[in-house]
């Protein structure tokens, strides 16, 4: 016991009226004190993400699903596994939208094995098809976490050390069929510094929560499909770096295309497609060429198969570097009339509906709960300040 968490549960507290908490509205509806809850523990979350932490910026994470015979389970409609690849498809288009130079692999456990169904990579939409293909995988036997870790730490340690190494595991079922002592493979996951993050949909294990403790990282059990997608959304954000991450400068190159005036594209065989047996190879004209050994490319960010360079373009590194620098938290004021409009949406306040405003300490401009939402976790740039330039850069040289 001395080795668990010190946090208490629920029923080991004092006596709490939580139902006190939420209130009707005038209508008889509960939705405004439940969302009103949401909205505050938002903010919270968002308090913890400031500071000046070091951040692993190009990140390798592999995902490891459960595909044992618990993923049958009907308490996430219409199962398991089908409400988990669809947030999974909306996962992983939000992790490379806010991590377009990091790279993400698959990793399915299922009949005491484990299995790899997409190798480290930067294409999400190869990633998003492997998920999809789940559908048709048949769910049967148990689970083995330690196969499915041990295949992960495989590609990971290989990495260089400046790369963020990560592993998600997802586990429906409450038991894991490992061939060895698992504590060896946590110990060689610590010594690597792979962080490992355990998303529960039954119950909490012990095992997993050993995992996540010793690794630095993170266990939850979901309460229901929301909180699901809560708690895997959670890890499109980069996570403070590992101690043993080297800082290093990373050689990157800049694609140009190849156009000649007065001339046509030739046509010409991109070099992601060249032996791909799903989408075949084509002849085509333009695309992206490694400014190193001019290898074609249909899409960026990519790493060049020729020459090993990472080939980005300004956009990516721009939504890669707003993790460093988030924008500063607001300043919560009581609602006034004289603030008459948010200054983002235009929408005029209402004193039932908006009881609390939000201040940008550097532009002092106004802004409603949404548009706070919308600027620190999509946006990342306040719109008052970026309208002023004397504010814009005054919140710049300041960080």
């Amino acid at each position: 016991m001395d080795e668990e968490d010190p946090k208490e549960y629920r029923w080991e507290t004092g006596y709490e009226k939580t139902w006190e908490v939420i209130q009707e509205d005038d209508d008889g509806f509960l939705e405004a004190s439940v969302a009103d809850i949401i909205q505050k523990s938002k903010r919270k979350r968002q308090a913890l993400k400031q500071g000046h932490a070091k951040l692993g910026m190009m990140r390798h994470l592999y995902i490891v699903i459960d595909c044992s015979d618990s993923m049958s389970g009907q308490d996430l409609k219409p199962t398991r596994l089908l409400c988990t690849v669809k947030l999974m498809e909306a996962f992983i288009e939000e992790f490379f939208d806010q991590n377009p130079i990091s790279q993400l692999g698959i990793i399915i456990m299922h009949n005491k094995r484990a299995e790899k169904i997409s190798e480290l990579a930067g294409n999400g939409r190869k990633h998003a098809k492997a998920v999809k293909a789940l559908n048709r995988t048949s769910l049967v036997g148990e689970p083995s976490l330690q196969n499915g870790l041990e295949l992960a730490l495989k590609s990971l340690k290989l990495l260089p050390s400046h790369a963020s190494r990560e592993i998600l595991v997802v586990m429906g079922s409450l038991t894991t069929c490992d061939p060895t002592d698992i504590n060896v493979t946590i110990e060689n996951l610590k010594t690597e510094g792979v962080r490992c993050c355990v998303i529960g949909l039954a119950a909490e294990v012990h095992v997993c929560r050993h995992l996540a403790n010793e690794t630095g990282g993170t266990y939850n059990v979901i309460l229901e499909d929301s909180h699901y997608k809560d708690l895997l959304f959670q890890n499109v954000d980069p996570p403070p770096a590992a101690v043993c991450l080297e800082s290093s400068l990373i050689k990157m190159g800049f694609p140009h295309q190849m156009a000649t005036e007065g001339t046509e594209d030739p046509l010409t065989m991109c070099m992601c497609h060249i032996d791909s047996a799903d989408e075949g190879s084509k002849l085509t004209t333009g695309g992206y060429y490694c400014p190193q050994c001019n290898s074609k490319y249909c899409e960026l960010p990519v790493e060049c198969r020729s020459c090993g360079l990472t080939l980005v373009s300004a956009p990516h590194l721009a939504r890669s570097y707003h993790h460093l620098f988030p924008a500063a938290n607001y300043k919560e004021l009581p609602y006034e009339h004289q603030s008459a409009i948010c200054f983002a949406c235009q929408k005029s306040f209402i004193a039932d509906n908006d009881k609390q405003v939000y201040e940008c300490n550097n532009c002092k401009k106004i802004f409603c709960t949404d548009c706070d939402m919308f600027i620190h976790d999509t946006l990342h740039t306040c719109p008052g300040c970026a309208t002023n330039l004397a504010t814009f850069q005054m919140s710049h040289s300041s960080q």
